[in-house]
Order: C-alpha cells, then structure tokens, then sequence
C-alpha cells in the first residue's frame, strides 16, 4: 500500500450500530406520532444527526421550533447511548481486528474520521480505546458528509497531506466526501459502488491488496 495512513469510517466499516440507531430513531418517531421505518433509516446512514431528524420530520405535521428539534434529537441520542452499553469486543470481528493489527504492523498510521459524537465511547466498547493515531468525529466538526471537513481534520491530527491518506467508508456520502476533499478512498458495501471510489472491496481484510 502506497499509502502511509488510512482514515476508517466508525458505522458500518469498524463496527455496525445500525440496528442501535434504528430501535433510537423509531422510539423516539414513535413518541412523537410521525411515522418511521427501515427505508427511511437507510437515508439517515452517514448524516448528521440533526440532518437525520430534519428527514424524520419530512412526515411530521405541523411545525417544531428550534429548541423542541434539539430536545428530540437529545431524547434519540439517550435512547442510542443506552443501547451502545451492550456492544462489547465481540462486535469487534476478527477480520476487523486482524486487518488492523497487519496495516499497523506495516507502519501505517490509523485514524478514525466519523461524523458520530458518540465515536471515543463505541471505540471504548470494542476495546480500541486507545487503538488508533487520531480521532476525528461529531465533537471536532461542524459540517457532516458529504463535505470532506470530518477527513480533512483526521489527516490534519495525523500531520499528514490528503494524497498520503486513504479513507475508508460505507456510504456513498462518505466516498464523495473523500472525493471532495482529494483523498483516495476504499468502499465496503454501497460505497464500492460509487463511480467515485478508487478501490472497491468485497470485504474489509481487501485493504491488504490495496
């Protein structure tokens, strides 16, 4: 690999939280009367989690203001920050782990570039606390994908230049964020099949080929 670090996606590359995301969103669309379902969350995959609710809220009638959007989206994240409790290293695959361990072996430098602000506590959960070279999320960026900022600020911690980074990711937003910002990236799922990707994978240990 030519490349000397390699930025991962959290939700759907290192780890999946997408049923934990789903059970939050849907109990707190319930609570609130507006209808939600499993197509609906797969717009949510990569967004913002004010984004998410603003989607959520497309089948709402009426009109909520400012403080009542922040307040749900605060009851959602509760709900979802309950569930992470029961992730542990199990949710960690070995494939996961082995790739990591081997590209941290070759010298390359790891960082996370999520826009999850719940990032350093799933890490914690898996057991990858302290694992990686930087940490870029939700806390440290003001614009979700597809603008590039979350990546650029994980290349930023790492002292490294775009072209000397790779990202990962699992949504075609996260591919065009990368894009955006001159970074090479790899896609996992609907990500390998954005016109945009540099390398598509099959499966996550594929990095190794790269």
């Amino acid at each position: 690999m030519e490349f000397k670090a390699v930025i991962f996606d959290l939700d759907g590359v290192i780890c999946s939280t997408d049923k934990y995301h789903y059970i939050a969103w849907k109990q707190m669309a319930d609570n609130l009367g507006v209808y939600f379902d499993e197509i609906i969350n797969n717009r949510l995959r990569g967004v913002s989690r004010m984004e998410s609710l603003e989607i959520i809220l497309e089948r709402y009638e009426g009109s909520l203001c400012e403080e009542k959007k922040e307040k749900l989206a605060e009851e959602k994240n509760n709900i979802y920050k309950e569930l992470l409790k029961q992730m542990s290293e199990k949710d960690l695959t070995e494939e996961v782990k082995n790739t990591l361990d081997t590209l941290r072996a070759q010298g390359k430098k790891l960082a996370i570039g999520s826009s999850s602000k719940n990032a350093k506590f799933i890490l914690g959960q898996l057991g990858l606390g302290d694992y990686f070279d930087a940490i870029s999320d939700g806390t440290n960026i003001s614009r979700s994908k597809p603008d590039p900022e979350v990546f650029i600020k994980a290349a930023e911690f790492l002292g490294l230049e775009e072209s000397k980074c790779l990202v990962v990711e699992d949504a075609k937003a996260g591919i065009l964020a990368a894009h955006n910002g001159g970074f090479k990236s790899a896609g996992l799922g609907e990500a390998a099949d954005s016109e945009l990707v540099t390398y598509p994978l099959k499966t996550f240990s594929d990095l190794l080929n790269i």
